[in-house]
């Protein structure tokens, strides 16, 4: 007969309602005073300790929770019928956090740690390049060919490292793993710990004669030439990532990614204001005043545009459509214009222009200043 479990969450010691963050908090407090390598040959630890780690890869998961709070340990008995994904000979995907717990109270060594897999997949690392595009390019998107020197996998090699027509030697000391286990004695006991193995540097491999190319190390740098299509509306300071286009990666591990950051030059006319264009237009007092058809300068080139009579400094126009196409828009989509009209004071005019402003402004009761010499005897003349 089975011998029969007991309730999760009373392995915990919490109560059904905990939250994650108490359960998490529980777990750690127990796993680090009954851990088997603080009591070495302890029968007893040994099996609380896997009844820690079996509640907790259940309660920890919401999902598998669930299931347990509705069935109990028969949702994870595969002969109950509820279809339960069972422990097998190891744990779920919740052991990946479990480990990363047991790693935070001692240090690593557990879960699977990174340094159980040390000569394992590794992806490359992932490079960042900068460049400079003028205000229409980023408007309108434009293609750029970018030169990068990334590290590769040598040809000549194929990225093992050694000569061609020869196999590198499996580290004896390591047995490949490329990390070895040692023990610490601390306060707290006996301590295993996870290492790089000094005898392969980690690679889990001796290369007996390297490749004169990339001197056994199994990469290269390499200049390359790099397409790359900038989408139109980018901004600056905003980044694009091209996937795989990085360093190369580590025993069969991906590359990396190659992340382009864009600076937008400013503009002689435009400034920019998320999708709207904004533009300062000068006009003179004439045209404030009478009104007029004027050319509006636009990212699309000049377009007409009626000033009403009247217009004071300061008035905003709108040009609909006429501003910066939206960021992956798929229907096209454009921003606005605003143009912002400065009336212009006139300057160097003649005495007869002077006299006819005055004689418009002795009609409205403005105060002037008064003629200057020259003007009152070209008047008496």
């Amino acid at each position: 007969m089975a011998e029969s479990k007991r309730d999760y969450y009373e392995v915990l010691g919490v109560s059904k309602g905990a939250s994650e963050d108490e359960i998490k908090k529980a777990y750690r407090k127990l796993a680090k005073e009954y851990h088997p390598d603080l009591h070495p040959g302890d029968s007893v630890c040994e099996a609380k300790f896997k009844e820690l780690s079996e509640a907790y890869e259940i309660l920890s998961d919401s999902d598998k929770k669930a299931k347990y709070d509705q069935f109990g340990h028969a949702a994870f008995d595969p002969n109950s019928g509820f279809g339960g994904s069972g422990f097998g000979g190891g744990f779920g995907g919740g052991f990946d956090d479990l480990g990363d717990i047991l790693g935070s109270i001692f240090g690593g060594g557990f879960g699977g740690g990174s340094g159980e897999r040390r000569n394992g997949p590794r992806r490359g690392e992932s490079m960042r390049v900068n460049i400079s595009i003028s205000f229409e390019e980023a408007a309108f998107g434009c293609q750029k060919e970018l030169s990068v020197a990334r590290i590769e996998d040598c040809e000549e090699c194929g990225g093992t490292g050694a000569q061609k027509g020869t196999t590198p030697e499996i580290c004896p000391e390591c047995n490949g793993s490329g990390s070895v286990r040692t023990q610490q004695r601390t306060p707290f006991g006996v301590m295993n710990a996870s290492s790089p193995c000094r005898r392969c540097s980690g690679t889990g491999q001796i290369i007996h004669q390297p490749c004169s190319t990339c001197a056994g190390k199994g990469k290269v740098r390499r200049q390359r030439k790099i397409n790359t299509n900038i989408p139109a509306g980018i901004d600056d300071g905003q980044t694009i990532s091209l996937r795989g286009q990085g360093h190369s990666g580590f025993n069969g591990g991906g590359n990396g990614d190659l992340l382009i950051t864009v600076s937008v030059k400013a503009h002689a006319l435009f400034e920019r204001d998320g999708a709207s264009v904004l533009l300062e237009l000068p006009i003179s007092f004439a045209q404030a005043a009478l009104g007029a058809e004027v050319e509006v300068p636009t990212l699309d080139g000049k377009v007409k545009y009626t000033i009403p009579e009247g217009t004071q400094t300061g008035t905003v126009f709108r040009l609909k459509g006429k501003g910066i196409p939206i960021l992956n828009s798929r229907s096209g989509a454009r921003g606005d214009q605003y143009v912002t009209a400065t009336v212009v004071t006139p300057k160097g005019l003649t005495n007869e222009q002077k006299e006819l402003l005055r004689q418009l402004s002795s009609g409205s009761g403005e105060q002037l200043g008064k003629p200057s010499k020259i003007e009152k005897k070209k008047r008496k003349k």
